[in-house]
């Protein structure tokens, strides 16, 4: 058999995250796996050119946040989605991961009720994420 005769085994097909609305619940989900709290996704389509979503979630400890922020970003790399950029504070009490579309927000618990960005973006609707019935 020639080079030119074989082929090639199919590729692994992967769900298609192009999707920021999927992306966005994948991230959630991911969050809760890593035992962050009080996960939302905020449905900003239509209201900022920011980014269609937000995913906020809550961290009991920095260590946490960080892991979980760590771990988030190798599975987004997995799935071709990059950060445009992650700012991380030194004290750990706000971190960022911005995907452009999809901008993931965590934060300690004093920081989340102080900068309120569930408060600010009172009127945008909430995206389900924690059933089947989000997919």
């Amino acid at each position: 058999m020639t080079d030119a005769t074989r082929t090639k085994p199919d590729a692994p097909t992967l769900p298609n995250y192009d999707d920021a609305r999927t992306f966005a619940v994948l991230v959630a989900r991911m969050l809760a796996d890593d035992k962050l709290e009080d996960v939302v996704i905020i449905d900003l389509r239509g209201l900022t050119g920011v980014a269609d979503f937000f995913v906020v979630g809550t961290g009991t400890a920095e260590r946490q946040m960080r892991a979980s922020l760590e771990h988030l970003r190798l599975h987004a790399k997995t799935i071709n989605r990059r950060a445009l950029s992650i700012a991380d504070s030194e004290s750990g009490v706000w971190l960022l991961a911005d995907f452009v579309d999809v901008v993931v927000h965590l934060f300690g618990r004093d920081q989340r009720a102080y900068y309120d960005l569930d408060g600010l973006w009172g009127d945008a609707p909430r995206i389900p994420w924690d059933t089947a019935a989000a997919d």
